[in-house]
């Protein structure tokens, strides 16, 4: 007996019979769904006005009245933070309908298999709020010295309520404890009932500031004890990420505390004032100068050390030989520390 016959006769009979029950479950679904209570259709993507995530609202809705007014009342969520998305499948659907008692049986769904809710919003972006501090930034500051303003620290993007009032941003700077930075504040404000401006919102955009400064820089070797003189350095333009002193100046005049080599960066505790010429000298007769309300008393006093003027030395006072410590004036004379 042949056998490939008759398996091929049978494979083939399999096959014709399960496309004949697909066919009939796929034409008995059809019918379910058209002969359910509730058809409802849901779209991929929708966007509502309000918090409230009702069916009817994010969903189309057919079939007996009472049923379609019952399901569209049904809430599904509710927002709870601003540029929120909420997503829902069709069994959150079913599930929600079962609780209000409409049962799957009852219902027909079409479209996609998830539908994504958003609510509408007006939306001020990040990027408007650096946009704004920025050339408020620009225009505010009074320092000459800024040539730079880099935003370092960005708002996120701000969601309000659709309204059909205006609103308006309004930029102040605000304090910074780091003296290379600035904070703007960029306020949203829109009119009330009576015509007020109130703040809806703010964002604050920190920058970090460069500024335009100068440094001295040694032409050629300068040796310890020098004075600095104007051909021996050179001033620079730089830009650095603190601010110049108030009360820079050229360091002309002053003297090198140790050899400075060509080309060095000069920092402040590089250098040192001239100190005054000697102004007394040890064995110098002075005189003893005490200035009282309307009394002025001098004696003849002998220099026990050398001193310059603003400093303190021993002085022996000639008549009774005392030893005191005083203190040399400008003009040569010395006062008694008591």
């Amino acid at each position: 007996m042949n056998i490939k016959p008759v398996s091929f006769i049978i494979v083939t009979c399999i096959v014709v019979l399960s496309q004949f029950c697909r066919a009939s479950a796929n034409n008995n679904g059809d019918s379910v769904r058209k002969d359910s209570a509730l058809q409802i259709y849901l779209p991929r993507e929708v966007t509502i006005e309000d918090d409230s995530l009702k069916l009817g609202r994010v969903s189309i809705i057919r079939g007996e009245e009472s049923l379609v007014a019952k399901a569209s009342e049904i809430m599904l969520g509710h927002f709870s933070l601003p540029g929120q998305k909420i997503v829902l499948d069709r069994s959150i659907v079913l599930s929600r309908l079962a609780c209000n008692g409409i049962s799957a049986s009852q219902v027909a769904l079409t479209g996609s298999e998830e539908i994504t809710v958003k609510k509408q919003h007006k939306v001020i972006k990040g990027s408007e709020f650096v946009e704004m501090a920025a050339s408020f930034l620009k225009k505010g500051l009074s320092d000459g010295s800024v040539c730079q303003a880099k935003p370092v620290r960005m708002p996120k993007d701000l969601f309000l309520p659709m309204s059909d009032k205006d609103v308006t941003l309004s930029p102040h700077l605000i304090d910074s404890a780091v003296p290379n930075q600035a904070k703007v504040r960029v306020s949203v404000l829109a009119l009330d009932q009576v015509g007020d401006s109130n703040e809806i919102g703010a964002g604050i955009v920190t920058f970090r500031l460069k500024f335009k400064c100068r440094r001295v820089v040694t032409l050629t070797e300068i040796p310890a004890g020098a004075v600095i003189v104007p051909e021996s350095v050179r001033i620079e333009r730089i830009v650095t990420d603190y601010p110049e002193p108030a009360n820079w100046s050229p360091p002309y005049g002053l003297i090198a505390r140790h050899r400075l080599p060509a080309n060095t960066v000069i920092q402040p505790n590089m250098l040192g004032s001239i100190k005054p010429a000697v102004a007394i000298k040890r064995n110098d007769t002075v005189i003893i100068r005490v200035e009282m309300p309307g009394l002025i008393v001098t004696a003849l006093g002998k220099a026990m050390q050398q001193g310059c003027a603003g400093e303190c030395i021993k002085i022996r006072n000639i008549d009774s030989q005392r030893i005191i410590v005083a203190k040399i004036n400008e003009d040569g004379t010395v006062q008694p520390i008591f």
